[in-house]
Formats: structure tokens, C-alpha cells, sequence
């Protein structure tokens, strides 16, 4: 198993590589049924969370996989199929932060509470890698009865309880008023680049201190509204792969300084895309997590 640091440092290289590549990992960028691109694990049906996300849609997209599910060698077993032979799986990380007793302090004895993180990597496979598995688990899902990709996101919109309000020719979340501000509808060339924008202004008001409390603080090797807008491009992504929409790169711009703020600290995008996991789970239905396929203790990073 590689060691915690070059596990950071992988896939820190291989979100570097999507980018400079021009394929940010977390946008979906063509139509897909509510929800099925997620990536999910193909035995318990649970979707992978935060870093995850990333890194097996990377997989998905540079290996034309056609179905975004997975599932460890044991669980391919169990279904009574096997992994290939000569396929290489796919990593996927869990973490958790750890309480551990530090040096005793002179007052009482007491030891101090130190927090230290747990990397682990376990490795996964693509269905398109598994022979013999069911036929009910490889097919396409059928597109949900219960609405669109657009209901879906209007209920988000209107379950939130976000002020949104229209006008003008920008976007943007104002903080100090706690609202939403967005263009008309009519004025975005379809109805999924409206929603695409809206998910993305909203991923920023769950930042506010009444909600996810996620505080626009610098940081080193990225300016802080920077590191505000990776987290709500990924949290929107998420948002709109939930409802069905196709992914959008909302702020272009700051790819560059993203680039050169992930070549610097390995942790960033780690905390980037725990950040934008919360932000996403605020706004969506509680969802089940997927457990650590080897040690219960270990949670996926979410």
C-alpha cells in the first residue's frame, strides 16, 4: 500500500493531469439519466462521496466506461462474477481523523487530545471490467417518472429556502444580504445553463455561518475567493449530477490559479472536496454513505 503521502500526492496528480487536460473531473459534460452517472457502488447501490467523486469520474471519463459503477474484487466474487484477468482497478481513498493521547501536560498529567488524519487506498473495478455479472445490474437505468433534471433542480431551488432574485446581466451570491442574485431565465441559451448557474450560486450560499459556516479565510498557495469557487464548482457538480443535468464549467478563469495552488499543497483538494460534499449534502436528501469495504472505522471522505 502506498504510503499517506504519496497517496495525497497521486491524487493530487491525477486531478492536475484532468484539469490541464481540460476535463475538470468534476463536470459530467453530456445528458444522463437523474442521478446514474454518480459514481456508486454497483453491489449496495450507495454512491461515492467528496474525493471519491473525482476520482472515479476521471477513470470513467479517460477509460469510456459506460456505466459510473464499481465494486471491489470480494464483491465481484460474491455476485458470482469475476474480475478480468489483467485489469487494473481503480484507487479510491477513505479517511478519518484520529484521537490519540499526546504529551501529558505538567498541570495534571493529563494528556493532551492530539487529531491526526488516517489515509487509506483501496482499489476498485468498473463494471466494463467484470465478467459474469448479472444482467439487472449492468443495464441502463430507465429515466426516473417523477420529473426532469429541471424539476429536480427547481425543487432543490425552492426546498432551500434561498432568496433568489432576477435581473441584470451577472451572477452571484451577496452575503451581506444573504441573496442570490441571477440573471432571467430567458436570457441563458437553454434551460440547463440557467439551473447549472443557479446550483452553483446556491453551493455558495450554503457557506453562509447560519448553514455550513465555511469561512472566506485565506489560505497558502490560494487566494481565499479562489478556493470559494473550486469548492462551489464541485458542490454544484454535484447538485446538478444529482438532478440529471450536464455538468458546466462555471469560472474558467480560475483554472490557473487552481492549477498552481494544487501543484503547491498536496491536502488541497482533499479539503476542497470535503467542503463541497457538505455544501451539496445540505441542500439534498440524506443519502446513504459507501463504508469502508475492508475496515469499519474507516469512513469515506465526505
Amino acid at each position: 500500500m502506498k504510503s499517506t503521502i504519496d497517496l495525497y500526492q497521486s491524487v493530487t496528480d491525477a486531478i492536475i493531469a484532468a484539469l490541464e487536460a481540460g476535463t475538470p473531473p468534476w463536470v459530467c459534460p453530456w445528458n444522463r439519466v437523474q442521478g446514474s452517472l454518480l459514481p456508486a457502488n454497483l453491489s449496495t447501490g450507495r454512491q461515492y462521496r467528496g474525493i471519491n467523486t473525482l476520482l472515479l469520474n476521471v477513470q470513467a471519463m479517460t477509460q469510456g466506461y459506460a456505466l459510473n459503477r464499481w465494486l471491489t474484487f470480494q464483491q465481484a466474487r460474491a455476485l458470482g462474477a469475476c474480475v478480468r484477468r489483467g485489469e487494473t482497478g481503480s484507487p479510491i481513498v477513505f479517511f478519518k481523523m484520529l484521537e490519540c493521547d499526546g504529551t501529558p501536560r505538567a498541570a495534571n498529567d493529563t494528556p493532551a487530545r492530539k487529531v491526526i488524519p488516517l489515509l487509506r487506498s483501496f482499489t476498485v473495478f468498473n463494471a466494463a471490467q467484470v465478467d459474469g455479472l448479472p444482467e439487472a445490474l449492468t443495464a441502463t437505468p430507465a429515466p426516473p417518472e417523477d420529473g426532469s433534471p429541471i424539476d429536480a433542480a427547481e425543487t432543490l431551488m425552492a426546498q432551500s429556502g434561498a432568496v433568489i432574485r432576477h435581473g441584470g446581466d451577472r451572477a452571484f451570491y451577496r452575503p451581506g444580504d444573504d441573496v442570490i442574485q441571477l440573471p432571467l431565465p430567458t436570457q441563458f441559451s437553454q434551460a440547463s445553463s440557467y439551473y447549472a448557474t443557479a446550483l452553483h450560486e446556491l453551493s455558495h450560499w450554503t457557506g453562509h455561518p447560519t448553514r455550513c459556516n465555511r469561512l472566506l479565510s485565506g489560505r497558502q498557495h490560494i487566494e481565499a475567493y479562489a478556493f470559494e469557487e473550486l469548492v462551489a464548482e464541485m458542490g454544484s457538480a454535484f447538485l446538478s449530477s444529482h438532478c440529471g443535468l450536464p455538468g458546466e464549467l462555471q469560472h474558467a478563469s480560475y483554472i490557473a490559479s487552481w492549477l498552481t495552488a494544487l501543484r503547491s499543497d498536496k491536502r488541497l483538494i482533499f479539503t476542497a472536496a470535503s467542503l463541497a460534499q457538505k455544501a451539496a449534502d445540505f441542500l439534498l436528501p440524506t443519502q446513504s454513505t459507501e463504508p469502508n469495504p475492508q475496515a469499519k472505522a474507516v469512513t469515506a471522505l465526505a
